[in-house]
C-alpha cells in the first residue's frame, strides 16, 4: 500500500512540475495577444524574416528531452523519411522533427505514469500497453495529418482550377493568377494556398515554372495534383491554349468528385448493417419478444404447479 501511494505522490508531483514549467515558459497570453501573434506568423512567413518567438513549445519539448538527446538522434538516424512525412502533413520548420521525436520519446513515459494509478498488481500489464500506444501514437497522429490535408488539398483543387480559368480569361498570366488565388482562398483553403504561395515564392527566386509545379507535386503526393502538374507540362510544351484546358481539367475533376460522392452514398446501405444487427435488432427483439417471454415463462409456471 505504501509504495501505491509514493507512486502516486510521485506521478503527481512530476505532473506538477511539468505543467508548471510549461506555463511560466509558455504563458497565457490573452486573446488580442494570440491574434497578433497569428498576424506576425503569418506576415513572417509570406513577406519578411522576422526572428522566431524565444519562447515555444518546441524549446520547452527538448529542454524536457535533453537527457534523451541520443536515442533522439537514434531516431532520427534510422528514420530516413521522417521530414518527408512532416511535410506532407504540413509541418515544415526545422524544428518540427525535433518536436516530434521529442513528443515520441515523452508519450511513453507519461503512458507508465498514468499506469502506476492501476494499482501494482496491473502495473506491468498497463505499463507495457501505455507505454507501447505512447510510442506509437505521434505516428498514428501524422498518419492521421498526412490524410486529413491530402484530403482538404483534393477537395479544394476543382475550385482553384476553376478561378484560374476565371483568372487568365480576364487577362491575367498565369504566375499572377497563382498569387491571386493563393491571396483569395487562404481563409477557405489554406493547405493549397500554402503551396500556392511557395511556387510564387520558388518563381521569383528563379525557378522554372515547370520545375516549381512538379516540386508541389512531390510535395503534396497526390494523385490528381501530379494530372494537373502534367497538363500544365504538357500545354506549356505543345503551346494549346491553357484557359481551355483548365477549364477540361476542372470539369474532369467535379466528375469524379461527384462519382465519388455517389460511391460514398452507396456504401451507407452496407454500413448500416453493421450496427442494425449489433445495436437496434437486439432491442427490438426485447421490446417485441420480451412480453410473449415472460408470459410463456408464467404459463409454465402454472402448469408445473
Amino acid at each position: 500500500m505504501l509504495v501505491v501511494i509514493i507512486a502516486i505522490l510521485t506521478a503527481l508531483a512530476l505532473f506538477g512540475a511539468s505543467a508548471w514549467v510549461i506555463m511560466t515558459v509558455v504563458g497565457e497570453r490573452s486573446p488580442a495577444e494570440v491574434r497578433l501573434a497569428q498576424l506576425r506568423s503569418r506576415a513572417a512567413y509570406y513577406d519578411s524574416e522576422e526572428e522566431p518567438e524565444k519562447h515555444q513549445l518546441q524549446d520547452v519539448l527538448a529542454l524536457v528531452t535533453s537527457p534523451l538527446a541520443p536515442f533522439r538522434d537514434w531516431l532520427r538516424s534510422n528514420d530516413k523519411d521522417l521530414a518527408f512525412r512532416l511535410s506532407l502533413a504540413g509541418y515544415r520548420k526545422p524544428e518540427d522533427a525535433d518536436t516530434f521525436l521529442s513528443l515520441k520519446l515523452l508519450a511513453p513515459v507519461v503512458g507508465i505514469l498514468l499506469a502506476t494509478f492501476a494499482g501494482p498488481q496491473n502495473f506491468l500489464l498497463y505499463g507495457l500497453g501505455l507505454g507501447v500506444g505512447g510510442f506509437f501514437a505521434p505516428d498514428m497522429f501524422l498518419f492521421y495529418a498526412i490524410s486529413r490535408r491530402k484530403t482538404k488539398i483534393n477537395m479544394a483543387l476543382p475550385d482553384v482550377v476553376d478561378l484560374l480559368v476565371i483568372c487568365m480569361e480576364a487577362g491575367l498570366g498565369i504566375d499572377q493568377s497563382v498569387l491571386r488565388i493563393a491571396n483569395e482562398i487562404a481563409s477557405v483553403y489554406p493547405e493549397l494556398s500554402e503551396e500556392l504561395f511557395i511556387i510564387g515564392r520558388e518563381q521569383r527566386a528563379g525557378k522554372p515554372r515547370l520545375d516549381a509545379w512538379r516540386d508541389m507535386a512531390d510535395r503534396v503526393d497526390l494523385d490528381t495534383v501530379r494530372q494537373f502538374v502534367a497538363m500544365l507540362v504538357q500545354t506549356e510544351r505543345l503551346g494549346t491554349p491553357i484557359a481551355q484546358a483548365l477549364g477540361q481539367f476542372a470539369d474532369s475533376l467535379r466528375t469524379k468528385r461527384l462519382m465519388l460522392a455517389e460511391e460514398n452514398a452507396a456504401k451507407t446501405t452496407v454500413k448500416l448493417i453493421f450496427p442494425l444487427a449489433l445495436f437496434i435488432f437486439p432491442a427490438l427483439f426485447i421490446v417485441l419478444l420480451g412480453p410473449a417471454v415472460i408470459t410463456i415463462m408464467k404459463t409454465f409456471e402454472e402448469v408445473a404447479k
